[in-house]
């Protein structure tokens, strides 16, 4: 078996921004996505617009040019694939890591697809692929979503938001100005502090309103 220098598991921005160091070190390393290339923004909405401006979301060197200042989900997918491109980085997609432990000094990794021995292993999978359950009854029922996608299927319905955050916010503003009856399930008396200043009028002037 192999023995590699680095295994990097996950495949987003950071296991990219690991990746071309590896390769710029010189080290043998492969990448293990159990997704697609950046599979955690690829589940993002498919209308969201980052919060961060392009620059700020720059890696390797790569340019990242956008339409506006701040990014869509689109303009990101296609970014971090000219980046995996550019530096024709070790990544092995559709490939999830279901074990690790050590033997004799090195790391043992078995994926969906195969068995690898690396030196050094590097875990970089984030958190947005983890949702926060709530453990509550009915939550397991096919209308309750713990990602959120697009709003279409939304026009016209009643839809209830846990969350006061600034993901949280932005959706019930784009599905209260698409039709929908919204309510906000908050556990505190208002919204979160850190929403972006170019949210809170608006969600808080509806809520004031009544309209949410």
């Amino acid at each position: 078996m192999k023995v590699f220098d680095l295994i990097i598991i996950g495949g987003g921005p950071i296991g990219l921004c690991c990746a071309i160091e590896a390769q710029k070190a010189g080290l043998d390393y492969v990448v293990l996505e159990k997704g697609v290339l950046v599979n955690s923004l690829y589940n993002f909405p498919s209308n969201m617009t980052f919060f961060s401006t392009s620059k700020l979301l720059e890696i390797g060197g790569v340019p990242f040019i956008s339409h506006a200042d701040k990014p869509t989900r689109s303009e990101s997918l296609e970014y971090f694939r000219r980046v995996a491109e550019s530096w024709k980085l070790c990544l092995n997609l559709y490939e999830e890591v279901l074990s690790m432990e050590t033997a004799d000094g090195q790391y043992l990794i078995h994926s969906s697809k195969d068995r690898y021995r690396s030196h050094k292993v590097i875990v970089a999978t984030g958190f947005y692929d983890t949702p926060r359950l709530l453990n509550i009854p009915g939550e397991e029922l096919p209308k309750v979503k713990h990602f959120y996608d697009e709003v279409h299927p939304y026009v016209g319905q009643k839809v209830v938001i846990v969350g006061a955050g600034n993901s949280a916010c932005d959706v019930v503003l784009e599905t209260y100005h698409k039709g929908a009856e919204v309510t906000m399930v908050v556990r505190k008396e208002q919204i979160k502090p850190t929403v972006k200043y170019w949210i809170r009028p608006n969600i808080e002037n509806r809520i004031k309103e009544g309209s949410i």
